[in-house]
């Protein structure tokens, strides 16, 4: 996410972690704790410089991508496999910062690869004492029926909008309605 913020434009860390609640805060807290180390292993490692500044009466530390961080963020948003695929929250972030790869055939190759993903799992949410997945139509309750439901429907709904994008048809096995 850093990277990703720092492609847009140079910042201050407190505007980082604001960036970095905006978009993923409902899932979790972001701390100067945890952006300043952060921020300090990329200027170790030269993919970002910082410089301190005054603003508004304030010492500031602001923060610029390097082209080794640019190349850094590009090269880990065209390899996106694994649990940045399967994750949502992770899966929002990758979203969030895909239109910074130039290749639009790189892109379309992330897309598929999460279209591939939600095309052919079947997620289950609640299992009997024994282990096997309950059916939808086996779950009484109402709240977990719900759950289920949202799911699916989300599931759809990027499902279609990913077909449009890719130009592909929208199938989906597995799920268990």
């Amino acid at each position: 996410m850093i990277l990703g913020f720092l492609s847009e434009k140079p910042m201050c860390g407190y505007e980082l972690r604001k960036k970095m609640e905006q978009l993923q805060g409902y899932a979790r807290a972001f701390s100067d704790g945890a952006i300043y180390p952060a921020t300090k292993r990329l200027v170790d490692a030269a993919l970002i410089s910082q410089r301190d500044e005054m603003r508004d009466g304030r010492q500031r530390r602001e923060f610029s991508l390097l082209d080794a961080g640019r190349e850094r963020l590009v090269s880990s948003l065209r390899e996106t496999k694994g649990f940045d695929v399967t994750d949502s929250n992770r899966w929002s972030v990758v979203l969030t910062f895909l239109s910074v790869v130039p290749d639009k055939a790189d892109r379309d190759a992330v897309l598929r690869r999460r279209y591939d993903y939600l095309s052919q799992t079947s997620v289950h949410f609640f299992y009997c004492d024994s282990g096997r997945a309950l059916e939808t139509k086996e779950i009484e309750d109402p709240y977990r029926r719900g759950i289920i439901a949202l799911h699916d429907a989300q599931v759809a709904a990027e499902l279609e909008w990913l077909g449009g994008v890719l130009g592909v048809g929208v199938s989906r096995t597995g799920a268990d309605g």
